[in-house]
């Protein structure tokens, strides 16, 4: 038989995350028996339904929920650290491995700050593209969290259904910029490359038929029964504890919170497009699933947008001794040449300064914090990425549920270990 949680002494002794539930324990459970008896249990971070190598360190009074501990740090990468050794450019391939659902979302994050420092003038087709792939890197990440949300309540049909619009999206990222996930496609100043010419009717066929298909996921998912009851009433955030815990994107409007950094705090043009914010004030796993659905209509607005007004220019600022220069210059002209020799042996400089920028990435509010002493190399980067926050609601959510629904919360949140440990 298990012995009561006071008497595992020599565990908490070496294990962090196992002390921490058993001081919770101790607050929550001050009007109790004295005879009462719990269990300490592991899940993960081996574990399908974690999305990650996230340990969770459970105390379970039969099959309910009474503490809870993330035990985190097994994905941990140094990439801050990392940050300080690169050049600004050097650096942009990094974050694509923060959150590795939303590359494209972490690079525009990155830039923007450095773009601060720089004093950069952005032109407004590069804008608009900015604004278009950010939108089908959200599409992009939303599918994932769909389908293997749905394939940890028991609906694999879903999950096979989602990464078959997904494959289509990594084609079109892939033809964009040369990788699938990983595309490093925003750059300091602008854009790597001009999209091929063909890529726009790909783009434009793509969101004439996604409306369709997300008629169809919630055709499987919204009159399913066992869907429902697994995730009405389960894993509420009241909007006080939201905002208490810094949860941010679709979590916290789930929670009756109307905030969005692209309509409160503009960046890349997007006080241009028109676009509601889905905002629910039921708080639950449910509600988090309704305005995540919501979303993807609302992203292929903003897209279509984007494809209508795109404007005709230049995709990088106007600034020789930070943007590389057109290969074909480099073949033809002294100048670009040794710009392009000095830029990539030596970096470019940076003034000595410190800026922040913030935007609405897929799981939240996405911040970044860029410190420069005046060299080619920064001086510190910081990243506030939303998964970390909001992992700090889970026990909250999950306190008094049966353990069983902890799968279904830990889905509705949608964390990526990769920005949560860095």
């Amino acid at each position: 038989m298990t012995p009561p949680v006071e008497e595992i002494t020599g565990a908490a002794a070496i294990d962090p995350g196992i002390d921490d539930v058993i001081a919770n324990s101790a607050r929550n459970r001050q009007n109790t028996p004295p005879n009462d008896q719990t269990m300490i249990i592991n899940m993960g971070p081996q574990h399908p339904s974690t999305h990650g190598v996230l340990r969770l360190v459970v105390e379970v009074d039969g099959e309910t929920v009474v503490a809870m501990a993330p035990d985190i740090g097994y994905l941990h990468t140094g990439i801050e650290k990392t940050c300080e050794a690169k050049f600004y450019q050097q650096v942009v391939p990094l974050t694509d491995r923060i959150d590795y659902l939303c590359p494209m979302t972490n690079n525009l994050a990155y830039c923007l700050a450095v773009e601060k420092l720089l004093g950069l003038e952005i032109p407004e087709r590069a804008q608009y593209l900015r604004v278009l792939f950010n939108e089908l890197t959200r599409i992009q990440s939303h599918l994932v969290w769909l389908g293997t949300h749905a394939m940890d309540i028991g609906a694999l049909t879903v999950f096979l259904y989602c990464f078959r619009e997904r494959e289509e999206l990594l084609r079109i990222f892939e033809a964009v910029a040369g990788q699938r996930m990983m595309t490093s496609y925003v750059r300091v100043g602008g854009l790597s490359v001009e999209p091929p010419r063909d890529i726009y009717e790909k783009i434009r066929t793509f969101l004439k038929n996604f409306p369709a298909h997300v008629d169809e996921y919630e055709g499987l998912l919204q009159t399913n029964p066992i869907w429902i009851n697994r995730l009405k009433g389960v894993g509420y955030l009241s909007p006080e504890d939201a905002i208490a815990l810094g949860v941010t994107g679709p979590p916290l409007r789930a929670s009756g919170i109307d905030f969005d950094v692209r309509r409160d705090m503009p960046y890349s043009g997007y006080e241009k497009f028109q676009f509601n914010v889905p905002v629910s004030n039921i708080g639950d796993v449910w509600a988090r699933y309704i305005v995540r659905m919501q979303e993807f209509r609302e992203s292929v607005k903003i897209c279509l947008q984007a494809l209508d007004g795109l404007p005709e220019g230049h995709i990088v600022a106007d600034a020789p001794k930070i943007i590389l220069p057109n290969r074909e210059q480099m073949k033809t002209q002294m100048e670009s040449l040794i710009h392009h020799f000095k830029i990539v042996t030596e970096g470019f400089g940076v003034p000595a300064g410190e800026a922040t920028s913030s935007v609405e990435a897929p799981h939240g509010m996405m911040n970044y914090y860029v410190v420069s002493d005046g060299t080619a190399k920064p001086y510190r980067v910081h990243m506030r990425n939303p998964g970390f926050a909001t992992l700090q609601a889970l026990e909250t959510m999950c306190k008094g549920r049966l353990l069983a629904d902890v799968v279904a919360v830990i889905g509705s949140i949608d964390i990526v270990l990769g920005e949560i440990d860095r």
